[in-house]
Formats: structure tokens, sequence, C-alpha cells
């Protein structure tokens, strides 16, 4: 075998340098490794001694510290690092790692970690414990707001019941509105029949400075899109168009505007991104379509335009803008 790097003593220089020497590499012949007799190949110091630190690892990963021979806030800082399963597994080794595991503070950070506002939040939570309870009551009312079609007036329910969440529109907006734990169908189908509620949910949305598209985006993320048109996107496209001129007064936009924006903005991410359709509509089609919505409009609903030649041009920039960030974003919502 030939190997690479090794370094040598310095050695004279090459022909025509200025003869003073230099340490340079090249190809030497591997040594043999020495063979005891027995045929097995002997072990280098150095590999006795990694040997030997593995080893130690080993021993110190099988041998893991008792939490209770720790201080309790190492205890509780090294369980804060679990979730609830690993938690509730770990209160099953002994007593005193029960004791730990079952710590209030543990199980209120996984609560606020999954459940961002509760009503009880604001009150003594010591009126509360065990918060482990808590905990899996939580888990218990998101299951059945997420099982089946009554599941979510259900799961509410089983929250306002134990006293965890108040039972208004406002306090059940605020509920979902910092939760990710909620399928977006069921709570849909909720919002459908809660209109009350939806409305508060929009109202804690910030679309300050967001392009009109984005906003979109966002707020389809919060609240699933509905499979087929209706009264339910009307009164969830009207909200929004509230919501978002109340955050971007400077925009010289009325609801009305925005209303129409919003429809215009699905339709054209439906023409340029569904795979049936094969005819794409090009960007001065979109403007010429726009501009002729938006003039249609009430002279009440125009804000404050001056001259009508002024609107059309604010309106074709805005909708090529519009254009072009859906054409290379991608999709606002699928209807």
């Amino acid at each position: 075998d030939v190997c690479m790097g090794q370094i040598l003593s310095p050695q004279p220089g090459f022909p025509g340098s200025s003869g003073r020497t230099r340490s340079f590499y090249y190809p030497v012949s591997r040594k043999p490794v020495p063979v005891k007799s027995g045929g097995a190949r002997a072990l280098s110091p150095r590999t006795r001694r990694r040997i030997r630190c593995d080893s130690s690892a080993q021993h110190t990963l099988d041998s893991f510290p008792d939490l209770t021979k720790l201080p309790p806030a190492v205890g509780l800082a090294i369980l804060s690092h679990l979730d609830e399963t690993d938690l509730c597994l770990a209160s099953c080794v002994n007593d005193q790692w029960k004791q730990l595991a079952d710590d209030d503070l543990l199980w209120l950070s996984l609560c606020k970690t999954s459940w961002g506002y509760l009503s009880v939040y604001a009150e003594p939570l010591c009126l509360h414990a065990p918060l482990k309870n808590v905990f899996l009551l939580l888990d218990e009312a998101t299951l059945t707001f997420n099982s089946h079609h009554e599941g979510p007036h259900k799961g509410i329910r089983i929250l306002v019941d134990a006293g965890l969440l108040i039972d208004s529109p406002v306090e059940v907006a605020k509920f979902i509105n910092f939760t990710d734990k909620l399928n977006p169908e069921p709570l849909r189908r909720y919002l459908e029949q809660r209109p009350d509620i939806l409305s508060s949910l929009i109202s804690f949305q910030h679309f300050r400075h967001s392009f009109l598209p984005n906003a979109l985006r966002q707020l389809f993320d919060k609240i699933q899109a509905p499979s087929v048109r209706g009264e339910f996107l009307e009164t969830l496209l009207d909200s929004f168009a509230n919501r978002y001129t109340a955050c971007n007064p400077d925009e010289n936009l009325t609801a009305d505007e925005v209303y129409v924006l919003c429809f215009s903005l699905i339709m054209l991410s439906v023409d340029l991104h569904h795979p049936r359709v094969k005819l794409k509509m090009s960007k001065r089609e979109f403007i010429r379509n726009l501009r002729g919505a938006m003039l249609a409009l009430p002279p009440q609903s125009h804000g404050r335009r001056v001259s009508a030649q002024s609107s059309r041009f604010k309106y074709d920039e805005m909708a090529g803008h519009m254009y072009d960030n859906v054409y290379l974003i991608g999709h606002i919502a699928t209807l």
C-alpha cells in the first residue's frame, strides 16, 4: 500500500531552487503492523487509550445518575426537556421520580406550549392543582374536538364545564387562536356555525404592512378555506376585508374594494395553478378584468380617488403586482 501525507525531515530543494531546504510530502510504503504469535494484531498505546475512554463513556451512559440525588432545581431542569409521554413514564420509576415528574411547573409549561391561552391562566393555578390533570383534560377536549361532526361543540363544552374556559365568543376565539392542536376541517365546520367566534378570531389577526395576497395566505393558514363557494366564504372574506382595511388605513382601500380583490385573487390562484385549467389567464387579461370590476363599484366605495384616470393607473399597477405574486409564490386557496 502507498499512503500520502507523511511529513519527512527537511530535504534539499529541487533543481533551480535557491538551495534552501524545505519539507514536502511524497508517497512512502506503509509499515507492516506487528502481529502476535497467536495471530491477533497488536494494539498501539493510542488505541488502548481510546478503548479505555470509550469504555468509561459507555459506563457513564449505562449508569445514569439518580435524579433524586441531584438538587431539585437540576432534576426539574432535566425533566423539562421531556414531552408528556416521557414525563409520565419517568413518574413510574419510583416515588421520588414521581414527585419530581408530577411537579406543577413542568405540566404548566406543557399546557402553555400546546394551548397558549386559557381563561384559567389568569387565576391562581393552585386552585386547579395538580396541573397534570389539567393537561390530561385539555388533551381529552382536543381529541374530542377533532373526533367527529359534533366533536368541536363537545370539546369546547368540556373545557367550559371544567372551569378552564369562559363561555364567550372572545374567550373561545382566543383559545383557538393560540393553539395548533385543532384540526383544520373540524375547526372550519365549527366556525361556520359560530360566526360570532369567527369575527372575534379574525380580529386577533395582524395584517399590518402585509401585501394583500400574503395576508390572504395568512388567513387561510389559520382558517381552512371552504371546499365550495358559499355563504361561509362570503362571511369570511367580509370579516377579513374589514380587518385588513383597519390594519392598513394608509392603503386607501375600502372594505368593498378589498372584498372584490380577494375574490379576484382566489380565482386567479385556481386559474394559474389548477392542473385541469389548460388556458391560463395572462397578466394583461387579469389587469383588464380587475380594472372593470373595481371601477364598477358604487362611487361611495371608491375611497379617496381623485379621478378616473388616476384610479385606473392605481388599479392597473396593483393588479400587476398581485398577478406576479400569485404566479411566483403559488396558491392562495383552493376552492
